[in-house]
């Protein structure tokens, strides 16, 4: 939104247990008020759609959580790496305890590519988790 936007009033119908938590949601994030909150709801949503239709170019974090001792996954996990170097600015490897890694990748480049990586991913069996971020549009 920028200082131009005109600000309209909208009314939704939502069941009551619904709003309750999400006002209990809103006041621990410290929004302001329940608009804010609609408002910043919005923004993440549209984020998270027009990335996935769009064309553009974005920056998204890939976290993904895994057993190291399977060997095969790790392997695959490196060359999913390495087919899709053009849009990987880093990748941080960390041990969660002796069994367990987490690996966060960080990438910028066109929509489609990141996708295609993601995909790749999610194709290695043994993955116990794969969560995406995108953190802007370009």
């Amino acid at each position: 939104m920028n200082n131009e936007d005109k600000l309209i009033r909208f009314s939704i119908t939502i069941p009551e247990s619904l709003l309750s938590e999400f006002e209990e949601s809103y006041y621990s994030e410290n929004l302001q008020n329940r608009s804010e909150a609609v408002r910043t709801l919005m923004r993440s949503y549209i984020s998270s759609e027009r990335w996935r239709c769009s064309g553009g170019e974005v920056c998204a974090t890939i976290t993904i959580v895994y057993d190291h001792h399977l060997p095969e996954l790790t392997r695959q996990l490196t060359a999913a790496q390495h087919d899709y170097g053009q849009v990987i600015i880093c990748s941080t490897h960390v041990h969660l305890n002796h069994e367990t890694c987490l690996e966060c990748v960080i990438t910028k480049g066109q929509a489609q590519d990141i996708q295609e990586l993601i995909e790749a991913l999610r194709k290695i069996r043994g993955i116990k988790s794969l969560n995406i971020n995108v953190t802007a549009e370009l």
